[in-house]
């Protein structure tokens, strides 16, 4: 992916004076609610066939599906999870458009409207479960704080936006705009959101900088005539060429290269960041899947170079170095290697790990760390060794 840095900034004829958010993937990991959910809908109408995840635009259904729950659930009939059909996501259409697919798809007797009506509760009381994405609420309130107008641009319902945002403190207040694709004439792909943002804020589309993590957002972004930032999820790299640079999260996005004020917070060359919890079987360095709630949970977007605690079996607290990179070669398309930075040796024995992350050093750089020169890794356990004995990196076990 592209980094920020290789985005050479903006002219001043193009200065940017108002950002632009997509909510779902990009601001709000709404991606963790269970694929078990739109189960019950299927089922409850007998088609048990093949069924495999559904992408919502709304992302009802979750791009990294609790596997174990699904799995059991399908076995009660006799079915396993078609992997093959699970990657086709639909990404980017509106609430009516993916109901339609799906109706279809699986010959549900239901018209849109009436899975809609059924599903939608399901969804709702999950709504609260959902995070902000890593880097969200820093962005956010650092936009803020210097007088940066912004907006909230979703091809969700407009009610469903609120009610996403209403759990988040001080999300809504935020947003000078804020728009569903109920309220235009058209979702994205097409501009009419992006369009019709910027109008209601009165600045001009050249202006503006759209933070997209779809296709979709992206293409409707360059119909505005707008800068676009994709952060995507592995689903949607064919973001690459549309967008004027691609980050693997926003933790890389740097505002002094769009025309806006930098951040202030790093210390020390780290950065705190909101706590990062995972969970899975330490094996001679590396943090594996075991449960549902194991670290391939985490959204695509958490990549790169971070620092924190780690609880074994023992009652001890070990200061670690955690690099978190893509591999596509892994069903779970991510490799965490944890080092311990505070003991002689790494163990070697299988253990259960508790992870807190505390703290972010740098972006992912495609390469793996443990293919770097010794010097270089002992300087990154250096820099976290010493930042953990802050109390901005504290323990929160």
């Amino acid at each position: 992916m592209s980094c920020c840095c290789e985005f050479k900034g903006c002219n001043e004829e193009a200065k940017i004076l108002a950002v632009i958010f997509d909510l779902d993937g990009t601001l709000l990991d709404t991606g963790i609610i269970p694929l078990s959910l739109l189960s019950v809908v299927i089922f409850n109408h007998g088609v048990a066939e093949n069924f495999v995840s559904f992408g919502f635009s709304l992302n009802w259904c979750t791009e990294r599906a609790t596997r174990g729950v699904l799995n059991d659930f399908l076995a009660k009939y006799g079915k396993e999870v078609d992997r093959e059909k699970e990657e086709k996501k639909r990404v980017g259409m509106t609430q009516k458009e993916s109901a339609a697919v799906i109706v279809k798809d699986y010959e549900l007797p239901l018209t849109p409207d009436q899975f809609i009506k059924e599903i939608n509760p399901l969804y709702r009381e999950r709504w609260a479960k959902a995070k902000a994405m890593p880097g969200a609420n820093r962005l956010i309130k650092h936009l803020l704080k210097n007088g940066v107008a912004m907006a909230l641009a979703s091809n969700s319902l407009r009610e469903y936006i609120e009610a996403k945002i209403s759990h988040h403190k001080g999300w809504k207040e935020s947003f000078s705009v804020i728009l569903g694709s109920d309220q235009v004439k058209s979702g994205k792909p097409a501009p009419d959101l992006f369009e019709e943002a910027a109008k209601k804020m009165g600045v001009h589309a050249v202006n503006c900088l759209v933070i997209e993590d779809s296709l979709v957002g992206v293409k409707a972004a360059n119909a505005a005539k707008m800068k676009v930032v994709a952060v995507p999820s592995r689903r949607e790299s064919d973001c690459h060429g549309l967008a004027n640079v691609v980050l693997h999260s926003l933790l890389e996005f740097q505002p002094e290269l769009w025309g806006l004020p930098p951040f202030d917070d790093w210390v020390d060359n780290t950065l705190p960041i909101e706590p990062i919890h995972l969970s899975g079987l330490y094996v001679t360095g590396s943090l594996l899947e075991t449960t549902e709630n194991a670290a391939f949970a985490l959204p695509d977007q958490v990549i790169g170079l971070y620092f924190g605690w780690a609880k074994m079996d023992t009652d001890r607290n070990y200061k670690i170095l955690v690099s978190i990179n893509l591999d596509f070669s892994s069903i779970a398309y991510k490799k965490i290697h944890v080092w311990l930075i505070d003991t002689k040796s790494d163990h070697k024995s299988e253990q259960q790990m508790q992870i807190h992350l505390v703290g972010y050093i740098r972006a992912w750089d495609n390469k793996e760390l443990t293919s770097m020169e010794l010097e270089k890794l002992e300087e990154y356990k250096s820099i976290a060794r010493a930042s953990l004995d802050l109390s901005s990196f504290a323990c929160s076990f």
